[in-house]
């Protein structure tokens, strides 16, 4: 069995010599082709002075080492062993058990014969400073030879500045850049004379920073890193939560870095809130603490959040979408049989995207029993919750009756992904079928959760972390949607407020309003030259030419004018009945990352079908037939005189507008609009807000939360 902390001490130096002589006598040595924690000294064999260290941590934070060891041909991995600074953590072999672990397969394809993944679980150090990682591998076989490499990581030190920080709030706008924010201030606030008439409570905190967002794969990031990077202070692959790279094809068994939330717990006793918009297994709130190789594992991701999040994290609150995951499925088939719904409950439910840790992970990390996962198609999560002691609340009315009182709180309030807040509040108003449409008639808004959220959680005296994300800016901005994510910018902006709010009654609390990312370029190119009526005379006339439509539409520069939206007590535009979002001199949005699409200016009556959704495009035999026949994606949406169904459909019957050529086009995902590598800004209120000035990597916001965590001298 493998000891976490050995006391045998063997001098990197010296055993760099013995593997050295033995690699010279030998015809063939094994290769070290990836060693984790990630780091410039290994793939670049330098670390070049002045370039970051790649991985960092706090002093403490667990984390796992592993490499990839490839033998010369004939020969097998007999043993490997990771040095810190030259200090053995023990050897590890195929035989080994505890948190070490020697596997040979279940390996990615491309990698040669008897290939290795060695991994050693949650280590951890509590001396500050750049240390030396050693891997030394030995093979034995047809000739016995051993190689060894070097990487390195940092323990960042540091040290109380005064008091410290009780509650962490992160406000987070998925995909919302600048331009997201600047459109929200003038729809709800607007402009005279050259001056905003008021501010986003957003606008109003005093520190602002702006925030470069690169993954650890690529420059453009998706929503798993980009959230991840916030909460644990390393980079992250695309698609990847909580853990880095491997070379096996498990997705639940990739080696891990500790959570803001699993840290603070384990230290300090802290709980976790989460609230989302989107499914809750969506990549931003599951990149808060579960820790998977594949964002895309939902009835794995939501197990975790019970199994594992609950004891690790101290999760109590989770608020969102995302029912289909909760909900058994005896059959563990998804698709449409003979033309009905196999899953009639709206279960997503599968072995496929489950897990079952393996016993390194649980014993490295000190997990329970309960930990472990099952491949249960057929659990009924919703009554685990319950039993674990979680209230639970299946729309607004009961989230605002049993919420407050609650000291554990589950929300879901629809299938997947929740309705939009244009859509949401015009069902409010009695102007809208699409939530029922949806089957979900009662959705909370997301100041209503986060509302409730912060009530349950300042009942822990330890203190809490809370992630509410506004998930929508992100996927209405990639549908090109733009009166759908200016709604939801404000949205999510009274729910800023209600943190703001609870940060002023309660000084011993940090907000950051942020994003993972900027999506889709967005851009405000001006305003309607045209009347709501003469844009619905174009939409429904017979040129749809770029010199009518476009030309003759976008006012730029003094044409743009200051659009003036009249804005009801509930916060949105309109007094009463639909949402105005169709006014004289509008404001016009362009896409830098755009895909086609066909513009006609005016509000779409209906939202893109949401293929996330368990019954949006099965027909007739869907339980809600209404959502088939909305449009299938932005190249389809107002692109033909009539209104037909499914993929074919337009956005309103009778409207086409003006093609617009796209830059780019994610037609996987349905012909979007894409992410865009922009930095985004940072705003922060309350104590240690201070800290938020400059221009900083996303990784460096999680050392900050630590600091201030620690003790901030205001």
């Amino acid at each position: 069995m493998l000891v976490k902390d050995p006391v045998r001490v063997c001098r990197h130096a010296a055993l760099a010599a013995a593997m050295l002589g033995a690699s010279l006598s030998a015809s063939a040595a094994p290769t070290i082709s990836r060693l984790t924690p990630p780091s410039e000294l290994f793939s670049l064999g330098v670390q070049a002075p002045g370039t970051p260290v790649t991985s960092r941590f706090l002093a403490g934070q667990r984390f796992d080492i592993q490499a990839t060891v490839r033998p010369s041909a004939g020969n097998t991995v007999t043993q490997v062993e990771f040095f810190v600074d030259g200090v053995s953590l023990g050897a590890i072999t195929p035989t080994s058990t505890g948190n070490g672990s020697l596997v040979t397969t279940g390996l990615v394809a491309g990698l040669p014969a008897n290939s290795a993944v060695v991994s050693y679980r949650g280590y951890s150090n509590l001396t500050p400073g750049v240390h030396t990682l050693t891997a030394v591998a030995t093979e034995g076989g047809t000739s016995t030879s051993g190689a060894s490499v070097d990487g390195n990581f940092e323990v960042v030190g540091l040290t109380a500045q005064g008091r410290p920080v009780k509650n962490i709030i992160i406000m987070l706008g998925d995909g919302m850049g600048a331009a997201h924010r600047t459109a929200g201030r003038i729809m709800a606030k607007g402009y005279a004379q050259g001056k905003a008439q008021g501010r986003l409570a957003m606008d109003t905190f005093p520190f602002t920073g702006l925030v470069m967002t690169a993954s650890l794969d690529t420059i453009i990031t998706d929503s798993a890193p980009g959230m991840a990077n916030y909460v644990n202070g390393n980079k992250a692959n695309s698609g990847q939560e909580g853990v880095w790279p491997d070379d096996t094809t498990a997705v639940f068994d990739n080696p891990r870095i500790e959570y803001l939330a699993e840290y603070l717990h384990r230290t300090k006793g802290t709980s976790l809130g989460i609230v989302t918009t989107a499914d809750v297994f969506d990549a931003t709130p599951a990149a808060n603490a579960v820790h998977t190789g594949d964002r895309g594992q939902g009835s794995g991701i939501v197990d975790q959040y019970l199994d594992e999040s609950v004891g690790s994290a101290g999760l109590s609150v989770l608020l969102g979408g995302g029912r289909k995951w909760f909900l058994p499925n005896s059959t563990n088939a998804i698709q449409p049989v003979s033309g009905a719904y196999n899953a009639t409950n709206g279960s997503q439910r599968r072995t496929s995207s489950d897990y079952v840790l393996p016993s390194d992970i649980v014993a490295g990390w000190g997990l329970p029993a309960s930990a472990v996962g099952a491949l249960d198609n057929n659990r009924d999560l919703i009554t685990d919750f319950t039993t674990a002691g979680f209230a639970y609340a299946p729309d607004k009315t009961s989230l605002v009756s049993v919420g407050p009182a609650s000291t554990k709180l589950l929300g879901l309030f629809s299938f997947s992904n929740m309705n939009v807040a244009y859509d949401k509040i015009n069902g409010r108003r009695g102007a809208s079928t699409v939530v029922n449409d949806y089957g979900f008639p009662d959705q909370p808004m997301l100041d209503e959760m986060t509302d409730v959220a912060l009530q349950v959680l300042s009942k822990n005296t330890n203190g809490f972390i809370l992630m509410a994300e506004g998930a929508s800016i992100d996927k209405q901005a990639h549908l090109m949607d733009s009166d759908r994510w200016m709604l939801e910018v404000l949205e999510f902006d009274r729910a800023v407020q209600k943190a703001q709010e609870f940060a002023a009654a309660n000084p011993d609390t940090l907000v950051i309003v942020t994003a993972d990312h900027e999506c889709a370029g967005a851009a405000i190119i001006g305003a309607s030259t045209k009347t709501p009526a003469q844009l619905l005379t174009l939409a429904q006339g017979t040129d749809h030419t770029a010199a009518t439509q476009r030309d003759g539409v976008v006012g730029n520069y003094q044409a743009a004018g200051f659009p003036k939206y009249t804005i009801g007590s509930d916060g949105y535009p309109g007094l009463s009945g639909t949402v105005a979002t169709d006014i004289t001199g509008k404001v016009l949005i362009g896409y830098g990352a755009n895909a086609d699409r066909y513009e006609t200016w005016l509000t779409n009556p209906q939202p893109t079908q949401d293929s996330q959704q368990p019954f949006v495009a099965i027909g007739t035999s869907n339980p809600n037939p209404n959502l088939s026949s909305y449009p299938g994606n932005p190249n389809v949406r107002n692109s033909s005189s009539t209104n037909t169904a499914g993929t074919t459909a337009s956005g309103a019957s009778g409207h086409v507008g003006v093609f617009i050529t796209g830059q780019t086009s994610l037609t996987s995902a349905g012909n979007q609009a894409a992410h865009t590598a922009a930095d985004v800004p940072l705003s922060a209120y309350g104590r240690g807000s201070y800290q938020f000035t400059g221009t900083y990597d996303n990784t460096d916001v999680f050392f900050k939360f630590a600091q201030a965590a620690k003790g901030v001298a205001r």
